[in-house]
């Protein structure tokens, strides 16, 4: 499966940002609010990326980047340096105490941020291949777990990430950190509910695709190693405290669970995904030619 790039969502007449800010104003303010509000994140369609890594991935995998924003330091690092050379929007200027709340930071203002477009969330970015291997993550309440898992789903070669239901947000800088970038180098969509993604895996069906939709579960009752991934695998898992919804469990053609000793009742909702990719990943290499 391969990610089609996004959409972009560009706003016509939009005039370009200024070359330089010195101090607060409503155009701060509003990127500002981008980094703690959701709803203004999902109105504007934007979002603001901290750190080298998350901003050199989601450059390198094509997301719109709609400005880049500068402390203007005299001898900036090389990274910065290049990136400056081959800026892939307008260069806004920053005085360093705003780029300092920006980022989020104590210790002084980041290089370099940016602000960039929010993927499109239609899962017409999808691709499936004979060996797709999709995670769903239900209704997670933590961006730090959703950034772990999307972390997961690119080091063990799953295609996507679903989020479904009333969910944290994967574009909250939480979520972006805890990524180290990750959310920008697998298609990352949010559904409204576990329907959207059952709406399209029947059409996947109805082409003659073998779709198996494995869920996890503390008391699955199925051990995961017994369960068989080597197929197009749509992988659930459940918010971290209460599982899966009704909708998924019914969905399920195997609830597995992964057999744990010690005093823990249970496994984080991120951990126990990784488990189950790294499962998946042992399974497919082994059956390999």
């Amino acid at each position: 499966m391969s990610a089609r790039q996004s959409p972009r969502r560009g706003r016509p007449g939009t005039a370009s940002p200024p070359a330089r800010i010195e101090r607060r104003n409503a155009l701060f303010q509003q990127w500002q609010a981008l980094l703690t509000n959701r709803t203004k994140r999902t109105r504007s369609g934007e979002m603001l990326i901290q750190g080298v890594r998350p901003i050199t991935q989601a450059i390198s995998h094509g997301v719109e980047i709609r400005a880049l924003l500068s402390d203007g330091r005299e001898q900036p690092s090389r990274w910065a340096q290049d990136l400056l050379a081959n800026a892939p929007a307008p260069v806004v200027v920053l005085a360093p105490e705003l780029m300092a709340e920006l980022g989020e930071r104590e210790d002084g203002a980041p290089e370099l941020l940016a602000l960039a477009a929010v993927p499109s969330d239609s899962l017409d970015r999808l691709e499936p291949t004979g060996a797709s291997l999709v995670v769903v993550f239900d209704r997670p309440s933590g961006p730090g777990n959703i950034g772990s898992l999307a972390r997961s789903v690119d080091a063990l070669g799953a295609d996507a990430l679903l989020l479904t239901g009333h969910s944290a947000d994967a574009w909250d800088p939480a979520a972006i950190r805890a990524s180290t970038g990750s959310l920008f180098a697998v298609p990352v969509m949010r559904l409204p509910s576990h329907r959207e993604v059952l709406d399209w895996l029947t059409r996947r069906r109805a082409l003659g695709e073998p779709w198996t939709v494995l869920g996890l579960d503390e008391a699955g009752g199925h051990d995961l190693a017994a369960a068989d991934l080597t197929g197009p695998t749509l992988l659930v898992v459940g918010n971290e405290t209460v599982g899966m919804s009704s909708g998924w469990r019914e969905a399920c053609d195997v609830i597995a669970e992964i057999p744990m000793t010690g005093a823990a009742s249970s496994l984080n909702a991120s951990v126990a995904g990784s488990v189950a990719l790294y499962e998946a990943r042992r399974q497919r290499r082994a059956a390999a030619p």
